[in-house]
């Protein structure tokens, strides 16, 4: 202890040579990454998605805010458009005009179908009785025509008996009495037969007319299939408002998170305008950036490993999903292997199954296996960047 108590100072200062000789052999011999392995830092990234509109109209109301969790399906906001509610008013009142319209016809087609093929029966019997009747007169004119020249024959013998005194005037008087009356009965009939002709020709008018009217139930029937016709536009008119309409409460394409919110409640936009910006996370990768020495040697589903610096003893499996064909100059948060490299290649590491701890950019580290073996589980035993 005495020997402890008078070498302590030299002993301590041999303690301190020795630490600053580890450091400065750690520092000039640092850790060397494997040559199998790549190494990079860059940010979280992702494709975001625009949830626009199709049509026109004021937002009414929004149902998300940033950060929203949001489901494929679900209406993220509502817009207004009076002009087409109000299509859709007008269009509901065309139907239902239309619709009592052919309530209204098909009554009067009931009506006119069982009124007016009576309306030819009658017509076509009362014709047919004219037509009898005048045959039957015909027929009693011809008689009475020859009765009447046996009349005129009968009188002009008894009147050259009476002037030769054969006969007395009493007689000749009754042959000119018969021969007056069947004259006058035969003017009688002829008049008659007038008559007859002239009702004939009424029956047949009525007959054409009763025909005619017939079409009537033609034309009814076409026009309630027009009118069928009619709604069922009306209705394809009304499909499509309501799909517009359907529209206007603006659903997500997606199962992910909103990531900016764009238009506010009571803001009229336009068609196609972006409401809400949104994210799958699982279209999250890693976008990190590697120099020439590398990208000729990185392929398409190479192993790797991101690291978020919260988490470094949680490796996050990844592979790789895109190499960058077109370079660009270093960003300033990329640290690159020689500081001479002043263009890089941007790689693409997407996680293999979805991970909650990855959010849009957040700084990570990504760790490439050229050959698939030999991946870190710690960023503890990489070099430090």
């Amino acid at each position: 202890m005495q020997i402890l108590k008078k070498y302590w100072l030299g002993v301590f200062i041999a303690l301190l040579f020795t630490i600053s000789g580890f450091l400065i052999y750690k520092k000039l011999h640092p850790k060397q990454l494997p040559p199998n392995l790549v190494m990079g830092i860059g940010r979280i990234d992702g494709d975001l998605i625009n949830i626009n509109t199709k049509y026109a109209g004021r937002i009414e109301k929004l149902f998300v805010d940033e950060g929203n969790p949001i489901k494929k399906g679900q209406v993220v906001a509502r817009l207004s458009n009076r002009e087409y509610l109000a299509q859709k008013e007008a269009i509901e009142a065309q139907i239902l005009a239309r619709q009592k319209e052919i309530e209204v016809k098909k009554v009067e087609l009931q009506i006119t179908e069982e009124t007016l093929p009576e309306n030819v029966k009658k017509a076509r019997s009362s014709l047919e009785v004219s037509k009898a009747t005048l045959k039957e007169l015909e027929k009693n004119i011809e008689a009475l025509k020859k009765v009447v020249q046996q009349d005129e024959k009968d009188y002009e013998r008894f009147k050259r008996l009476y002037e030769k005194q054969l006969i007395p005037l009493e007689k000749l008087e009754r042959i000119k009495l018969k021969l007056d009356t069947d004259e006058d009965k035969l003017k009688a009939l002829i008049e008659k037969k007038k008559q007859v002709l002239a009702s004939i020709k009424a029956a047949e008018s009525t007959l054409r007319q009763a025909k005619s009217t017939l079409k009537k139930i033609e034309a009814l029937k076409k026009a309630i299939l027009a009118l069928e016709e009619t709604i069922k536009a009306l209705k394809a008119k009304e499909k499509q408002v309501n799909v517009v309409l359907d529209e206007l409460n603006i659903k997500s394409p997606i199962n992910g998170y909103v990531v900016d919110k764009v238009a506010n409640e009571g803001e009229v936009i336009g068609a196609g305008m972006t409401v809400i910006t949104a994210i799958n996370p699982e279209n999250l990768y890693l976008k990190m950036y590697v120099d020439t020495l590398y990208t000729g040697k990185i392929k398409i589903g190479d192993k790797a490993e991101i690291f978020l610096d919260a988490y470094p003893d949680k490796p996050i499996s990844a592979v790789v999903v895109k190499v960058s064909k077109r370079a660009e100059f270093t960003p300033k948060e990329v640290a690159v292997r020689e500081d001479r490299i002043q263009r890089v290649y941007a790689v693409h590491l997407k996680p293999v199954e979805p991970n909650p701890l990855l959010k849009l950019g957040l700084p990570a580290i990504g760790v490439i296996s050229l050959d698939g073996k030999g991946l870190p589980k710690s960023l503890k035993e990489l070099p430090e960047l």
